[in-house]
């Protein structure tokens, strides 16, 4: 085998290699040798099957197959010849040799992985989220835990805020009906801010059997552009009414949140325990967010256009599958690859960046931390031993959180590197404004 390499460009080589003929030529007769041993043809007996007749037979196939692998065997030997690290997965061209030729010749056109270089990160500093969780973040957390609870029952009276409401409802545009206008039995909690405000806002003091007309704009930004910004009249007719029924802070209460003897005093601190939890979780990712951004703002690589191409395709997948399990199928045809780029180039960036930290400091996952990891995503399941069986029988699901390790001590490392001080936040806002 001969090996030739060319630089394209700062990440792209292209490889010819040149393998001997004799060589192709040999490994092709010793393969149609052993299906002459084995090979059953019509009017033969087993093993007695002409070599002339087998090659006419097979000979085709078995070059293919021969060449397959030779192109694969010899592309992998030069590479390692050339110590090359090859970036996703290259391009190859075989060459048209003549009768007489003595080699079999083909090229491949790949890229390969960037040089990393990580600038002085030393003067970035980190803010550390600082959450107290006392009795009012647990009063909170309750009072959300009622409120997901909340039952419905049906009254007679006129409707308000905070009412549950069943509606059927008819919208026409020029006297016409217009696609999504139109609906039976829909529910909705009145001041949620489920529907347009101008719809909603006819709902309030309507009682059962009570029918309603009147006329809206649609907002000029309105999700559907067919009707954005369009005149429409609705003839509404209320259902139903129905009244929230918040439970109190009892013993049925905390039996729902998996307190078995109702103790109330046990349900603040398991609601404490876990809020606690979560909001490690929260500051330990905004942590590592800004970590993260760092060190992708202080290095400096090009990326190979083949991951991302690589990457693009695994967030489509994804997304595809994703889409088609809530019965959008009919939208996967309008994905354009762009809008994916920017995530899939992002992504391939930072698995660079970190690869090289890993490389570079010897940086693993201990078998310990892996399984704290492991214990701490079980705490949050009924059964948690179960959880942690489930990881450990099978090795891929051990090797994901593996990777996730990995993640975490490189963010050490980093906040090791960088300063980072503390920053009061209030619970609320680290929370999410949906709490």
């Amino acid at each position: 085998m001969q090996a030739s390499l060319e630089t394209l460009s700062t990440l792209e080589r292209r490889l010819k290699v040149a393998v001997p003929v004799q060589q192709i030529d040999t490994e092709i007769e010793n393969r149609l040798k052993r299906i002459q041993r084995t090979v059953k043809l019509h009017g033969f007996r087993p093993g007695k099957v002409p070599m002339k007749v087998v090659a006419q037979q097979y000979g085709p196939q078995v070059r293919q197959e021969v060449l397959g692998d030779t192109v694969e065997r010899t592309f992998g030997e030069a590479v390692k010849e050339k110590n090359l690290r090859v970036a996703g997965y290259p391009k190859i061209e075989t060459q048209a040799a003549a009768e007489d030729a003595g080699a079999f010749e083909f090229t491949a056109t790949f890229e390969v992985f960037p040089e990393v270089a990580i600038g002085d990160i030393s003067k970035v500093v980190v803010e550390r989220p600082a959450v107290s969780v006392g009795d009012t973040e647990v009063d909170k957390t309750i009072d959300v835990l009622r409120k997901q609870r909340t039952q419905y029952n049906k009254v007679d009276r006129a409707a308000k805020d905070g009412d549950a409401v069943v509606i059927d409802y008819v919208g026409t545009m020029d006297g016409e009906a217009f696609e999504g206008g139109s609906a039976k039995g829909q529910a909705v909690v009145l001041g949620e801010g489920r529907l347009l405000p101008d719809f909603e806002k006819q709902l309030s003091g309507m009682s059962a059997g009570e029918t309603r007309t009147f006329e809206l704009v649609f907002p000029e930004d309105y999700h559907d552009k067919g009707v954005a910004g369009k005149a429409a009249s609705f003839d509404v007719t209320l259902v139903a009414v129905q009244e929230p029924i918040v439970p109190e802070v009892d013993a049925e209460f905390a039996k729902t949140l998996g307190i078995e003897d109702g103790d109330i005093g046990r349900m603040r601190e398991d609601v404490r325990v876990n809020l606690e939890r979560e909001v490690d979780r929260r500051v330990q990712a905004r942590v590592k967010d800004q970590a993260l951004k760092a060190l992708m703002d202080n290095a400096t690589l090009e990326v190979p256009k083949a991951l991302v191409d690589m990457e693009v395709n695994r967030l489509m997948a994804g997304t595809a599958e994703s889409m088609k399990a809530r019965g959008m199928s009919e939208q996967l045809d309008n994905m354009p690859r762009d809008v994916f780029e920017p995530e899939a180039r992002r992504r391939v960036l930072i698995g660079l960046v970190l690869a090289e930290i890993v490389r570079a400091e010897g940086i693993r996952a201990e078998p310990d931390q892996v399984r704290k990891v492991v214990e701490d995503y079980a705490q949050s399941y009924e059964h948690p031993e179960e959880v942690v069986r489930w990881y450990y029988q099978s090795p891929d699901r051990v090797r994901e959180v593996e990777s996730v390790v990995v993640e975490n001590n490189v963010v050490d490392w980093l906040l090791g590197k960088v300063s980072v001080v503390e920053k009061t936040v209030d619970f609320d806002e680290l929370m999410g404004n949906g709490r």
